[in-house]
């Protein structure tokens, strides 16, 4: 699991929105953002590219001293490995990224040989 969320922050989580097919990539970042909407695509401002985010049920509650929401949005960055697989991360990953093939509502997510670019005895990726 990714250290940087907790199970606890995503409990209101209702859907998860993909923008790009997850099986192309092989890490995503993951973030909560504060948003004013429970549902639709939140605004983006970092670097990068948004690639995915999540939705929350009615239940979830606004900070009372904000009036915001806080949504996990998944991103990539310029350095990161699909735009330059022979970077900085062609072994490893980001702290906050995880396998989006793992990322389901109400789980953090978690890194796996994939997201981490191992590769096995034979030198094929995993």
């Amino acid at each position: 699991m990714s250290s940087l969320l907790a199970k606890s922050d995503l409990v209101y989580e209702r859907h998860v929105v993909w923008l790009e097919d997850p099986e192309s990539l092989d890490y995503v970042r993951q973030a909560l953002d504060k948003t004013s909407r429970r549902r639709g695509k939140p605004p983006y401002a970092r670097a990068g590219r948004m690639v995915g985010y999540a939705e929350l049920d009615d239940l979830a509650e606004a900070d009372q001293d904000s009036g915001f929401y806080r949504r996990r949005v998944f991103f990539l960055l310029p350095h990161d490995r699909d735009s330059h697989p022979e970077g900085l991360y062609r072994g490893g990953s980001p702290g906050e990224a995880v396998d989006p093939r793992t990322v389901e509502i109400k789980m953090v997510g978690e890194k796996t040989l994939r997201s981490q670019c191992r590769r096995t005895a034979q030198g094929t990726r995993v």
